[in-house]
């Protein structure tokens, strides 16, 4: 198989899994007893700024939303990319499959089924694209 179908089978994922995120907003469902008032009526001083936990709760959830996004373009990118460029990029390559890995084990630890598998899905797309693309440099072209 060739990267680019890994790369596209990630970024379609990516896409779905950063849908899904986005659309759990406000990511709390009230039957859990969570206390979203005293989240947003918690005010404290940081840095020159008045914030919530809310503010923090909602901008991180935002900022898992568009950093979602960006690995969409970024494996969608590298799925287009020939052999050749693949093979300069090899470092980035890894670097995205080792950074879902590292997502994979925080999803985990602290998330549920559903970022857990796409997750994992998502890490062994990414590593079998970097492996494959450095694997088809490698081999002399075929004629």
């Amino acid at each position: 198989m060739k990267p680019s179908i890994f790369y596209r089978i990630a970024a379609v994922l990516l896409l779905l899994l950063d849908v899904g995120h986005t659309a759990g907003f406000p990511w709390s469902d009230p039957a859990w007893g969570v206390d979203l008032t005293s989240m947003r009526s918690t005010h404290f001083d940081i840095l020159g700024f008045s914030r919530t936990y809310w503010d923090f709760y909602l901008g991180f959830g935002l900022f898992d939303s568009v950093f979602l996004l960006l690995g969409v373009v970024l494996a969608w990118q590298l799925g287009s990319l020939p052999a050749e460029t693949l093979a300069r990029m090899r470092a980035t390559a890894w670097v995205f499959a080792l950074c879902f890995a590292a997502i994979t084990v925080v999803s985990y630890r602290y998330l549920f089924i559903i970022p857990i598998v796409f997750s994992i899905v998502i890490t062994l797309c990414l590593t079998a694209a970097a492996w494959l693309s450095a694997k088809q440099v490698s081999m002399p072209p075929s004629r």
